[in-house]
This record gives C-alpha cells, structure tokens and sequence, in this order.
C-alpha cells in the first residue's frame, strides 16, 4: 500500500523504437499540488495517458488511491487534456450540463454547481451563449469547469496555462490554490519553471523521457 493518491513506479513507453518514457517515478501526496516539468516533448504528456490508462506502460505500474487502479477510479479523477476539445455549437450551460452527466452527476445536482463554477471563472453572463462564440480563454475556463464539475478527488491537468492571457492564467493559479485548500490532489505538467515553483508543493523534472530531478 502507498499513502500517495497517485503513484508512477517505473514506467516506460516505447513507440517505433523512439523511447518516450523511461524509467519514471514519482508520487503525489494527497492534497498537495505537484508540478510535472519539462520542455514539450520531454515525455509529460505520455506519462499523463499512462496514469489515465489511455496508454499501457510496456513496464512498470501506476498505483491510485494507495492501491492497483481499478475501473471505477476514473469517476474520481478530473483530466483537462492539452488538446482541447469542445462542442462548439452547444451552449456553455448545455455542455457543462452534458460534461457532468458523462461523468454520472444528475442533472439535479449539476445546475447548480455549474452555475456557481460560471460565477466563479466570470462565464455566468454566457451561460446561454454557444461555445463558439467565445474567446480562446474563455473556452479554456469552460473546459476547466467541465474538469471539475463531477467533484473529482484527483485533478490531472495537462499544460492548463497554455494559451491564456495574464489575467485568466492568474484565475487558474487561484482556482488551484482553492482546489488545493479543499483537499484536492492536483499534477499538472508545464514547461515553465517559474509556474512550477510558485504553485507546487513538489515537482519532478523530465528531460527526454527520464527523470531529472525529483
């Protein structure tokens, strides 16, 4: 048993012969915020869909919650990928209502969550607006709220600040300062060290696949 609600332990991927990941290990205590830091193509993204069982490591584990990953632990965890992807002819209040559906939050329960999470990221006034109608920050604050929308104990953000202007990358550090405050376990991978360092508890730095220091 581990007490880190998330655990890499060794993992490798190799695709055509060009080893992504190598040899990768670290863990995330529960309820702190921990940095995966390097340049792109360093291997974060990889390691990312490994630990969310997209990809299958060709050695190696990933633990969840002290234990083996089981099915139902994906209920508890909130990815927001690096590619983003959204309905753009849904309304914000539509597809955050079908995002909370899709990860088995009843209608009920999910509207007034979504409204207090559009209150809160500064979307309430387009709630009723289509999706692509929107700025690029402001799809990404939707995107972000679709992550967390389900309550999830674990949050996996991949490159969140990518794309953001000041004043919505600042949001975002609030949000997972907050996040944090509420118990929250939070990994997200960038590739700038002064983000890293101001938000985490604790990093690991990759570097063509392997680990640099941890």
């Amino acid at each position: 048993m581990s007490d880190s609600h998330l655990e890499v332990r060794g993992v490798r991927k190799a695709y055509d012969g060009h080893v992504a990941v190598d040899d990768v290990s670290f863990a995330v205590p529960p309820g702190s915020v921990f940095g995966l830091l390097g340049q792109n193509g360093a291997g974060k993204t990889t390691t990312i869909r490994m630990i969310l069982d997209i990809l299958a490591p060709d050695r190696g584990e990933v633990l969840l919650f002290g234990r083996a990953r089981r099915p139902e632990d994906k209920r508890r965890i909130g990815y927001l990928p690096e590619e983003r992807g959204l309905y753009r002819r849904m309304t914000v209040h539509d597809h955050l209502l079908f995002l909370a559906e899709l990860h088995g939050v009843a209608a009920a329960a999910a509207k007034p969550a979504i409204e207090r999470w559009l209150e809160r990221t500064e979307l309430a006034a387009w709630s009723k607006a289509k999706v692509e109608t929107l700025s690029k920050g402001m799809q990404q604050k939707i995107q972000l709220v679709g992550t967390v929308l389900h309550a999830p104990d674990v949050l996996i953000l991949d490159e969140p600040f990518s794309g953001l202007d000041p004043i919505n990358q600042g949001l975002f550090k609030e949000l997972i300062a907050e996040l944090r405050r509420a118990g929250k376990t939070i990994l997200f991978s960038t590739h700038i060290l002064e983000q890293a360092e101001k938000l985490c508890d604790s990093i690991c730095l990759i570097s063509k696949g392997r680990v640099v220091l941890a």
